[in-house]
Protein backbone atom coordinates (compact mmCIF):
# COMPACT_ATOMS: atom_id res chain seq x y z
CA UNK A 1 0.00 0.00 0.00
CA UNK A 2 1.30 3.45 -0.90
CA UNK A 3 2.00 5.54 2.20
CA UNK A 4 -0.50 8.24 3.09
CA UNK A 5 1.01 11.69 3.64
CA UNK A 6 -0.10 13.40 6.84
CA UNK A 7 0.01 16.91 8.22
CA UNK A 8 -0.68 17.95 11.81
CA UNK A 9 -2.50 21.03 13.08
CA UNK A 10 -0.78 22.59 16.12
CA UNK A 11 1.92 21.61 18.59
CA UNK A 12 -0.59 20.07 21.02
CA UNK A 13 1.12 17.73 23.49
CA UNK A 14 -1.08 14.77 22.59
CA UNK A 15 0.18 15.06 19.02
CA UNK A 16 3.83 15.85 19.66
CA UNK A 17 4.30 13.39 22.53
CA UNK A 18 2.09 10.47 21.53
CA UNK A 19 0.30 10.48 18.20
CA UNK A 20 2.97 11.77 15.80
CA UNK A 21 5.72 9.43 17.11
CA UNK A 22 3.26 6.54 16.88
CA UNK A 23 2.27 7.41 13.30
CA UNK A 24 5.94 7.64 12.34
CA UNK A 25 6.42 4.02 13.43
CA UNK A 26 4.08 2.80 10.70
CA UNK A 27 5.26 1.65 7.29
CA UNK A 28 1.95 2.90 5.88
CA UNK A 29 2.22 6.53 7.00
CA UNK A 30 4.49 9.46 6.24
CA UNK A 31 4.05 12.46 8.52
CA UNK A 32 5.35 15.32 6.40
CA UNK A 33 4.88 18.34 8.61
CA UNK A 34 3.24 20.33 11.33
CA UNK A 35 1.55 23.74 11.40
CA UNK A 36 1.28 26.33 14.13
CA UNK A 37 0.20 29.95 14.22
CA UNK A 38 3.63 30.47 15.74
CA UNK A 39 6.14 29.48 13.07
CA UNK A 40 9.00 29.19 15.57
CA UNK A 41 6.96 26.71 17.60
CA UNK A 42 6.18 24.70 14.49
CA UNK A 43 9.83 24.72 13.43
CA UNK A 44 11.01 23.61 16.86
CA UNK A 45 8.52 20.72 16.96
CA UNK A 46 9.42 19.64 13.43
CA UNK A 47 13.12 19.61 14.29
CA UNK A 48 12.52 17.64 17.46
CA UNK A 49 10.37 15.05 15.70
CA UNK A 50 12.47 14.86 12.55
CA UNK A 51 9.71 15.92 10.18
CA UNK A 52 10.22 17.59 6.80
CA UNK A 53 8.15 20.75 6.88
CA UNK A 54 7.01 23.48 9.26
CA UNK A 55 4.08 25.73 8.38
CA UNK A 56 3.44 29.15 9.92
CA UNK A 57 -0.32 28.88 9.55
CA UNK A 58 -2.98 26.17 9.35
CA UNK A 59 -3.98 27.53 5.95
CA UNK A 60 -0.46 26.95 4.56
CA UNK A 61 -0.60 23.32 5.64
CA UNK A 62 -4.03 22.79 4.11
CA UNK A 63 -2.81 24.34 0.86
CA UNK A 64 0.01 21.81 0.48
CA UNK A 65 -1.14 19.52 -2.37
CA UNK A 66 0.99 16.62 -1.12
CA UNK A 67 -0.82 16.39 2.21
CA UNK A 68 -3.63 13.83 2.05
CA UNK A 69 -4.60 13.40 5.71
CA UNK A 70 -4.90 15.94 8.52
CA UNK A 71 -4.61 15.07 12.20
CA UNK A 72 -6.53 17.68 14.21
CA UNK A 73 -5.58 17.79 17.93
CA UNK A 74 -6.66 21.41 18.45
CA UNK A 75 -8.79 22.45 21.46
CA UNK A 76 -12.35 21.15 21.35
CA UNK A 77 -13.92 24.39 20.12
CA UNK A 78 -11.73 24.24 16.99
CA UNK A 79 -12.44 20.63 16.10
CA UNK A 80 -15.39 21.26 13.81
CA UNK A 81 -14.17 24.55 12.25
CA UNK A 82 -10.73 23.22 11.31
CA UNK A 83 -12.01 19.78 10.33
CA UNK A 84 -14.45 21.53 7.99
CA UNK A 85 -11.66 23.70 6.56
CA UNK A 86 -9.45 20.65 6.01
CA UNK A 87 -12.24 18.68 4.38
CA UNK A 88 -13.10 21.60 2.09
CA UNK A 89 -9.44 21.52 1.01
CA UNK A 90 -9.90 17.86 0.06
CA UNK A 91 -8.09 16.39 3.04
CA UNK A 92 -9.20 13.38 5.06
CA UNK A 93 -9.33 14.18 8.79
CA UNK A 94 -8.55 12.23 11.94
CA UNK A 95 -9.96 14.54 14.62
CA UNK A 96 -9.30 14.31 18.34
CA UNK A 97 -12.17 13.52 20.65
CA UNK A 98 -14.71 14.81 21.37
CA UNK A 99 -15.27 15.86 17.78
CA UNK A 100 -17.57 18.76 18.65
CA UNK A 101 -18.91 20.92 21.47
CA UNK A 102 -22.35 19.34 21.00
CA UNK A 103 -24.17 17.09 18.56
CA UNK A 104 -25.78 19.96 16.65
CA UNK A 105 -22.37 21.42 15.76
CA UNK A 106 -21.59 18.30 13.76
CA UNK A 107 -24.30 19.29 11.28
CA UNK A 108 -21.75 21.72 9.81
CA UNK A 109 -19.82 18.74 8.45
CA UNK A 110 -22.76 17.51 6.36
CA UNK A 111 -21.49 19.23 3.22
CA UNK A 112 -18.18 17.32 3.28
CA UNK A 113 -19.16 14.04 4.93
CA UNK A 114 -19.41 12.19 1.59
CA UNK A 115 -16.34 13.77 0.01
CA UNK A 116 -13.61 12.73 2.44
CA UNK A 117 -13.16 10.37 5.37
CA UNK A 118 -13.57 11.92 8.84
CA UNK A 119 -13.00 9.85 11.97
CA UNK A 120 -12.94 10.61 15.69
CA UNK A 121 -9.61 9.69 17.28
CA UNK A 122 -10.64 7.20 19.97
CA UNK A 123 -7.44 5.16 19.90
CA UNK A 124 -8.83 2.70 22.47
CA UNK A 125 -11.19 1.17 19.92
CA UNK A 126 -8.14 0.03 17.93
CA UNK A 127 -6.32 -1.29 20.99
CA UNK A 128 -5.45 -4.99 20.90
CA UNK A 129 -6.42 -5.17 24.58
CA UNK A 130 -9.93 -3.83 23.88
CA UNK A 131 -10.39 -6.00 20.81
CA UNK A 132 -9.29 -9.13 22.66
CA UNK A 133 -11.53 -8.29 25.63
CA UNK A 134 -14.52 -7.90 23.32
CA UNK A 135 -13.67 -11.21 21.64
CA UNK A 136 -13.63 -12.95 25.04
CA UNK A 137 -16.99 -11.40 25.93
CA UNK A 138 -18.51 -12.44 22.60
CA UNK A 139 -17.30 -16.00 23.21
CA UNK A 140 -19.04 -16.11 26.59
CA UNK A 141 -16.06 -15.77 28.94
CA UNK A 142 -18.12 -13.77 31.44
CA UNK A 143 -21.60 -14.84 30.42
CA UNK A 144 -24.08 -12.08 29.63
CA UNK A 145 -22.42 -8.67 30.26
CA UNK A 146 -24.72 -6.55 32.42
CA UNK A 147 -22.66 -4.01 34.36
CA UNK A 148 -19.68 -1.90 33.31
CA UNK A 149 -17.94 0.22 35.92
CA UNK A 150 -15.27 2.71 34.93
CA UNK A 151 -13.29 5.57 36.41
CA UNK A 152 -10.74 7.98 34.98
CA UNK A 153 -9.06 10.90 36.76
CA UNK A 154 -6.14 13.29 36.87
CA UNK A 155 -5.33 16.42 38.87
CA UNK A 156 -4.88 19.57 36.76
CA UNK A 157 -5.77 22.91 38.33
CA UNK A 158 -3.77 25.08 35.91
CA UNK A 159 -6.00 28.03 34.96
CA UNK A 160 -4.23 28.36 31.61
CA UNK A 161 -4.72 24.74 30.59
CA UNK A 162 -7.30 24.22 27.83
CA UNK A 163 -8.98 21.51 29.91
CA UNK A 164 -9.98 24.18 32.43
CA UNK A 165 -11.51 26.60 29.94
CA UNK A 166 -15.24 25.97 29.80
CA UNK A 167 -15.71 28.13 26.69
CA UNK A 168 -13.26 25.89 24.81
CA UNK A 169 -15.11 22.71 25.75
CA UNK A 170 -13.02 21.91 28.80
CA UNK A 171 -14.01 19.85 31.82
CA UNK A 172 -13.97 16.24 32.88
CA UNK A 173 -16.97 14.93 30.96
CA UNK A 174 -15.75 16.25 27.60
CA UNK A 175 -12.08 15.42 28.12
CA UNK A 176 -12.16 11.99 29.75
CA UNK A 177 -15.81 11.10 30.44
CA UNK A 178 -16.11 10.28 26.76
CA UNK A 179 -13.84 7.24 27.29
CA UNK A 180 -16.12 5.31 29.69
CA UNK A 181 -19.03 6.21 27.39
CA UNK A 182 -17.22 4.67 24.44
CA UNK A 183 -16.32 1.66 26.59
CA UNK A 184 -20.01 1.04 27.26
CA UNK A 185 -20.91 1.29 23.59
CA UNK A 186 -17.94 -0.90 22.58
CA UNK A 187 -18.38 -3.75 25.02
CA UNK A 188 -22.19 -3.82 25.21
CA UNK A 189 -22.30 -3.34 21.42
CA UNK A 190 -25.39 -1.22 21.95
CA UNK A 191 -26.43 2.38 22.53
CA UNK A 192 -27.83 3.85 25.76
CA UNK A 193 -31.47 4.90 25.79
CA UNK A 194 -31.36 7.22 28.83
CA UNK A 195 -28.75 8.72 31.13
CA UNK A 196 -28.39 10.52 34.45
CA UNK A 197 -25.51 12.66 35.74
CA UNK A 198 -24.22 14.15 38.97
CA UNK A 199 -21.81 17.01 38.32
CA UNK A 200 -19.65 19.25 40.53
CA UNK A 201 -18.18 22.39 38.96
CA UNK A 202 -15.17 24.49 39.88
CA UNK A 203 -16.25 27.90 41.19
CA UNK A 204 -13.48 29.67 39.25
CA UNK A 205 -13.20 27.72 36.00
CA UNK A 206 -16.86 26.77 35.59
CA UNK A 207 -15.78 23.37 34.29
CA UNK A 208 -17.03 20.08 35.70
CA UNK A 209 -14.26 18.74 37.93
CA UNK A 210 -16.12 15.69 39.26
CA UNK A 211 -18.74 13.95 37.15
CA UNK A 212 -20.56 10.67 37.67
CA UNK A 213 -22.87 9.11 35.13
CA UNK A 214 -25.36 6.27 34.89
CA UNK A 215 -26.25 5.00 31.41
CA UNK A 216 -29.12 2.60 30.74
CA UNK A 217 -28.43 0.40 27.71
CA UNK A 218 -31.66 -1.53 28.09
CA UNK A 219 -32.13 -5.24 28.80
CA UNK A 220 -30.66 -4.75 32.28
CA UNK A 221 -27.33 -3.41 30.96
CA UNK A 222 -25.90 -0.52 32.96
CA UNK A 223 -22.75 1.60 32.74
CA UNK A 224 -21.66 3.61 35.76
CA UNK A 225 -18.65 5.88 35.60
CA UNK A 226 -16.87 8.63 37.52
CA UNK A 227 -14.31 11.06 36.11
CA UNK A 228 -12.40 13.96 37.60
CA UNK A 229 -9.88 16.61 36.60
CA UNK A 230 -9.07 17.39 40.26
CA UNK A 231 -8.35 14.05 41.93
CA UNK A 232 -5.47 11.62 42.13
CA UNK A 233 -4.69 9.99 38.75
CA UNK A 234 -6.24 6.61 38.04
CA UNK A 235 -8.28 4.65 35.54
CA UNK A 236 -10.12 1.39 35.30
CA UNK A 237 -12.73 -0.63 33.40
CA UNK A 238 -14.48 -3.73 34.77
CA UNK A 239 -17.21 -5.59 32.92
CA UNK A 240 -19.41 -7.92 34.97
CA UNK A 241 -21.45 -10.80 33.65
CA UNK A 242 -23.47 -13.57 35.24
CA UNK A 243 -20.50 -15.98 35.06
CA UNK A 244 -17.43 -13.82 35.65
CA UNK A 245 -16.01 -10.31 35.55
CA UNK A 246 -13.38 -8.97 33.18
CA UNK A 247 -10.96 -6.15 34.02
CA UNK A 248 -8.55 -4.24 31.80
CA UNK A 249 -5.14 -3.12 32.99
CA UNK A 250 -4.58 0.58 32.17
CA UNK A 251 -7.58 0.64 29.82
CA UNK A 252 -7.13 4.12 28.35
CA UNK A 253 -3.46 5.24 28.52
CA UNK A 254 -1.82 1.93 27.65
CA UNK A 255 1.99 2.20 27.56
CA UNK A 256 3.12 1.08 24.09
CA UNK A 257 6.17 -0.72 25.49
CA UNK A 258 4.48 -2.83 28.18
CA UNK A 259 2.39 -6.01 28.01
CA UNK A 260 -1.37 -5.53 28.19
CA UNK A 261 -3.22 -7.67 30.70
CA UNK A 262 -6.86 -8.78 30.78
CA UNK A 263 -8.10 -10.49 33.94
CA UNK A 264 -11.14 -12.76 34.04
CA UNK A 265 -12.34 -13.84 37.49
CA UNK A 266 -15.38 -15.94 38.33
CA UNK A 267 -15.38 -14.54 41.88
CA UNK A 268 -15.23 -17.90 43.63
CA UNK A 269 -12.34 -16.60 45.69
CA UNK A 270 -12.25 -13.07 47.08
CA UNK A 271 -8.44 -13.01 47.08
CA UNK A 272 -8.17 -13.44 43.32
CA UNK A 273 -7.05 -17.06 43.45
CA UNK A 274 -9.50 -18.00 40.69
CA UNK A 275 -8.46 -15.18 38.36
CA UNK A 276 -7.18 -16.04 34.90
CA UNK A 277 -4.94 -13.55 33.11
CA UNK A 278 -4.58 -13.03 29.38
CA UNK A 279 -1.36 -11.22 28.48
CA UNK A 280 -0.89 -9.48 25.13
CA UNK A 281 2.42 -8.35 23.72
CA UNK A 282 3.09 -4.59 23.68
CA UNK A 283 1.50 -2.59 20.87
CA UNK A 284 0.81 1.06 20.16
CA UNK A 285 -2.89 1.84 19.91
CA UNK A 286 -2.17 5.18 18.22
CA UNK A 287 -0.21 3.43 15.47
CA UNK A 288 -3.04 0.94 14.99
CA UNK A 289 -5.58 3.78 14.81
CA UNK A 290 -3.53 5.60 12.17
CA UNK A 291 -3.17 2.44 10.11
CA UNK A 292 -6.90 1.72 10.29
CA UNK A 293 -7.62 5.22 9.00
CA UNK A 294 -4.97 4.89 6.28
CA UNK A 295 -6.53 1.62 5.15
CA UNK A 296 -9.90 3.38 4.77
CA UNK A 297 -8.34 6.31 2.92
CA UNK A 298 -6.69 3.91 0.48
CA UNK A 299 -9.96 2.03 -0.01
CA UNK A 300 -8.53 -1.17 1.44
CA UNK A 301 -11.20 -1.38 4.17
CA UNK A 302 -14.34 0.48 5.24
CA UNK A 303 -14.07 3.49 7.54
CA UNK A 304 -14.53 1.90 10.98
CA UNK A 305 -16.11 4.96 12.66
CA UNK A 306 -17.57 7.98 10.92
CA UNK A 307 -19.36 11.23 11.72
CA UNK A 308 -22.60 9.51 12.73
CA UNK A 309 -20.72 7.52 15.36
CA UNK A 310 -19.26 10.79 16.70
CA UNK A 311 -22.77 12.26 16.72
CA UNK A 312 -23.97 9.42 18.97
CA UNK A 313 -21.13 10.12 21.41
CA UNK A 314 -22.07 13.80 21.50
CA UNK A 315 -25.79 13.08 21.95
CA UNK A 316 -24.94 11.03 25.04
CA UNK A 317 -22.76 13.83 26.44
CA UNK A 318 -25.48 16.40 25.63
CA UNK A 319 -28.02 14.29 27.54
CA UNK A 320 -25.71 14.04 30.57
CA UNK A 321 -25.34 17.81 30.65
CA UNK A 322 -29.14 18.16 30.42
CA UNK A 323 -29.46 15.81 33.37
CA UNK A 324 -27.14 18.06 35.38
CA UNK A 325 -29.73 20.83 35.03
CA UNK A 326 -32.91 18.77 35.27
CA UNK A 327 -31.80 16.38 37.99
CA UNK A 328 -33.66 13.62 36.13
CA UNK A 329 -33.14 10.84 33.63
CA UNK A 330 -32.67 12.27 30.14
CA UNK A 331 -33.38 10.37 26.94
CA UNK A 332 -30.57 10.10 24.41
CA UNK A 333 -32.06 11.76 21.33
CA UNK A 334 -31.75 10.11 17.95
Amino acid sequence: MQKTVWGVLSTAKIGVNKVIPALMQSDLIRVKGLASRNFDAAKSAVETLGLEAAYGSYEDLLADPEIEVIYNPLPNHLHVPMTLAAARAGKHVLCEKPMALNAAELDQLAEVSHKVHIMEAFMVRHSLQWLEARRLIREGAIGAPKIIQSWFSYNNMDANNIRNKVEWGGGGLMDIGCYPIVAGRFFFEAEPVRVMALISRDATFGTDTITSGLLDFGEGRQLTFAVSTALTPGQGVTIMGDKARLSLSIPFNQPPDAPQVITVDDGQSFNGATAVTHTLQPSNQYTLMGEAFTSAVRGESPLPYGIEDARINMRIIDALFRSETSGRWEAVSR
